[in-house]
């Protein structure tokens, strides 16, 4: 895999997840991030804003696990996921929770309420271009403090360098 190494660390024997992925620094993520789900047989979903689904480009995303939202309308995306996994009986979502490639302190808190509401764990999952090796390092059940949990995936997750290491991840 262009000289990386996959994370020997499996994923346990369950059906329904969230997956929060970083550093995301790069748009390469995306590819290297794809190819080890595939090592791991985890086909992984994402949500993305409908416009990125014009032809042909949309049958692609679809292909690959997306899932269109209206991010205009007034909906509620967490209920929207929440559904995906009373509706799937296997379905492992995936997010960014930086919601950037930039540095972002202030991270998007979505998957931890999907993850909360939905009954899931929260498996962290990392990209770490330094040593070229990626994978699954840990799960969390969300405890109900969101700051401290946020602040656990943050202190694992800073570990590691993305492609652009000064947008990666801060400890704070």
């Amino acid at each position: 895999m262009m000289g990386w190494k996959i994370d020997e660390t499996t994923p346990e024997n369950i059906k329904q997840c969230v997956i929060v992925v970083g550093p995301h620094t790069s748009n390469w993520d995306f590819i290297i991030g794809k190819l080890a789900f595939k090592y791991y047989g985890v086909k992984v979903k994402f949500l993305i804003k409908k416009e990125a689904f014009f032809f042909p480009f949309g049958y692609l995303l679809k292909w690959m696990g997306g899932i269109p939202v209206d991010r205009k309308k007034n909906n509620n995306l967490t209920d929207y996921a929440v559904q995906l996994f009373q509706e799937h009986e296997v379905l492992f979502l995936t997010f960014t929770p930086e919601g950037t490639r930039s540095y972002s302190p202030n991270w998007k808190k979505g998957f931890y309420y999907i993850a909360q509401k939905a009954n899931v764990p929260i498996y962290i999952a990392y990209i770490d271009y330094e040593n070229k090796i990626g994978g699954f390092h840990s799960v969390l059940e969300p405890s109900g403090d969101l700051e401290a949990d946020i602040m656990h995936i943050k202190r694992i997750l800073s570990k590691y360098k993305g492609k652009v290491p000064e947008n990666g991840i801060r400890e704070e």
